[in-house]
């Protein structure tokens, strides 16, 4: 027996196919865990000690479109 929120969202889903839309599932790291904040240190420490890092950012700086910001 179906309840009423699976049939809203089978006529959702069915309404998006018939526009031409397929559901698509994507995978991404958890940002939450700790494994993540691990690598990201790492990563950073990596750049960090990296002798272009500074030309690099000030090239970014310098190119960057910034107009209209905040």
């Amino acid at each position: 027996m179906r309840t009423a929120t699976t049939d809203r969202v089978r006529k959702h889903r069915d309404s998006l196919r018939e526009l031409g839309l397929k559901p698509l599932q994507i995978w991404i790291p958890d940002t939450r865990s700790e494994s993540f904040r691990q690598q990201c240190e790492r990563e950073s420490l990596l750049v960090a000690s990296d002798p272009h890092e500074a030309e690099i950012l000030d090239w970014i700086g310098k190119v960057a479109d910034t107009d209209g910001w905040v």
